[in-house]
C-alpha cells in the first residue's frame, strides 16, 4: 500500500529526460511508488530539458546520455549552477560511466535495469537531496564540451577566467578551456570567498594573486603568481580590497 504522500513543499521534485517514450514511462512508473518524490516534468530531448529544469528547478533528474541535438553532457554543461542536487544518468551505453561520474553524476543506470537497482539509485539520490537541503553546495567541477571531447575541469585548478562573448575561457596553468556559459553566470556560482570578479570580463582566484600594482589610470593591475597581468576596474575595487584585506594607500606607497 502506498504511503501517505508528503506535502508538496517537502516532496523531491524530479524531471525525467529521455528521447524514448517507453524509457520515460518506465522511470515514471517506478517513481510513482515513492510518496516522497513528485515527477514534475518529462522531456524528450536535451534542449527541452534545459528550459524545463531552469524553470521547474527540480532537485533530481534522470538523464539520458545520447539524445538528438543536445545530449546529457551538453545539458549538464549548459545548466551550470542550475544543475539539480542529484543527477542519475539512465542509458543503454556503458562507455560513458566514467565521464558521468567525473561530471558529477550521482549514479549511472544501465538499461535494462531491474527494480532493485533502480531503488538503490533512488535511495542514494534522496540522501543527496537531503544533504543539500541542509548544506547548499558550491561548484566543484565544470563540464567543458568541445569537438570530439569532453573535459572535466576542477574548480580548484582554475587560475582565472575571462569573458569570450557569450562564453567563458577558463585558465588552468598553461591550458585553457572554452565553456559555453557566461562569466556573469560563473560569478554567481563560484565561491565568492575563493574567487573575485575584478572586471566585467575577468574573475580571478584570490590565492593566485601575487601582488597589486596601481597603473597609469589609477586602477589596479592584478599580477598573478605566473606574472600574468590582469586589469581591474573601479566597480570591483572595494570588493577586491576587502577580500585581500588591503587599503589602496598601502598599494600606492609601495
Amino acid at each position: 500500500m502506498r504511503a501517505t504522500a508528503l506535502p508538496a513543499s517537502q516532496r523531491i521534485r524530479a524531471v525525467i529526460v529521455d528521447d524514448e517514450p517507453l524509457a520515460r514511462r518506465n522511470v515514471s512508473l517506478l517513481l510513482q511508488r515513492d510518496s516522497e518524490v513528485e515527477v514534475v516534468a518529462e522531456c524528450a530531448g536535451g534542449a527541452e530539458a534545459l528550459d524545463v529544469i531552469r524553470r521547474a528547478k527540480p532537485e533530481l533528474v534522470f538523464l539520458d546520455v545520447e539524445m538528438p541535438e543536445c545530449g546529457g553532457f551538453d545539458v549538464l554543461e549548459m545548466l551550470g549552477a542550475d544543475a539539480p542536487a542529484a543527477v542519475v544518468f539512465v542509458t543503454a551505453y556503458d562507455a560513458y560511466a566514467l565521464r558521468a561520474f567525473e561530471a558529477g553524476a550521482l549514479d549511472y543506470l544501465l538499461k535494462p535495469f531491474d527494480d532493485a537497482r533502480f531503488e538503490r539509485a533512488l535511495a542514494r539520490a534522496k540522501r543527496q537531496v537531503a544533504d543539500e537541503r541542509r548544506t547548499p553546495r558550491t561548484a566543484q567541477t565544470l563540464v567543458v564540451k568541445s569537438a570530439g571531447s569532453i573535459a572535466f575541469v576542477k574548480v580548484s585548478d582554475i587560475d582565472w577566467i575571462e569573458a569570450a562573448d557569450y562564453y567563458s575561457r577558463l585558465h588552468t596553468g598553461a591550458a585553457t578551456h572554452l565553456l559555453r556559459r557566461s562569466i556573469a553566470d560563473l560569478a554567481e556560482e563560484l565561491d565568492d570567498s575563493t574567487f573575485c570578479r575584478i572586471h566585467r570580463s575577468t574573475i580571478v582566484k584570490l590565492e593566485r594573486i601575487r601582488r597589486l600594482e596601481v597603473n597609469e589610470s589609477g586602477e589596479y593591475d592584478v599580477v598573478l603568481n605566473d606574472e600574468t597581468r590582469l586589469r581591474s576596474s573601479r566597480r570591483y575595487r572595494n570588493r577586491l580590497q576587502s577580500l585581500l584585506n588591503v587599503r589602496r594607500e598601502d598599494v600606492a606607497s609601495q
